[in-house]
């Protein structure tokens, strides 16, 4: 497992090993998260491995810029619209219902997938220079809490190919995750962004 200091070299030699197929540990705005090929089978069933995590459990996505959103997902209601231009970047992932040619695997089968625009720049740019939507779930072994710190990371995974180093993140919340597929729409997780703030951004919106 190869240790470096996150820089723009470094964000560079991360966007190349995705490309490969390889998996990386970078920073987001909530925790550590561990990143691959969201278009390579092979490279999300080894996050999987890594995490220990079961495949019936869907992944979330991070993307580098708006634009990949609408080769994710097979329409964005006008709720959907109203949270991203208020809330993107930022550490709100909302659900869709994703388009055929997205992975099953991401998805576990039900055919919906989250996606987020993060606020965190390495990870926007991990994902633009790779120039595919990257694996968003956090760096630790399913069930164990998530890692802030690099040193964290490496105690736990195991096949990692490049940690990004960016010291200790300072959030104590993952991202909230709203599930905008069904009327009146979901809060699934409580996080970052605050249920109120939410509402605030929904003008008025259905909003469960």
């Amino acid at each position: 497992m190869k240790v470096i200091k996150s820089s723009k070299e470094a964000i560079e030699e991360a966007a190349r090993i995705i490309k490969q197929g390889g998996v990386v540990v970078y920073p987001t705005e909530s925790f550590y998260g561990l990143g691959a090929d969201a278009t390579n089978e092979e490279a999300i069933r080894k996050v999987f491995k890594i995490k220990k995590r079961k495949e019936n459990n869907p992944i979330l996505l991070i993307i580098g810029e708006l634009t990949m959103l609408s080769d994710l997902v097979k329409e964005i209601p006008l709720p959907a619209r109203l949270l991203i231009e208020k809330l993107w970047p930022g550490p709100l992932t909302i659900v869709f219902w994703a388009k055929e040619e997205v992975l099953s695997v991401l998805h576990a089968g039900t055919g919906k997938i989250g996606v987020r625009l993060s606020a965190n720049p390495v990870a926007r740019a991990i994902s633009k220079l790779s120039e595919v939507p990257i694996t968003g779930t956090s760096a630790n072994i399913s069930g164990t809490p998530p890692c802030r710190t690099a040193s964290e990371v490496m105690s736990q995974l195991k096949g990692v190919d490049l940690v990004l180093d960016a010291g200790k993140l300072e959030s104590s919340l993952p991202s909230t995750v709203i599930d905008v597929t069904e009327s009146p729409f979901k809060l699934i997780r409580k996080g970052l962004i605050s249920e109120e703030k939410i509402r605030e951004c929904l003008k008025g919106e259905v909003y469960a």
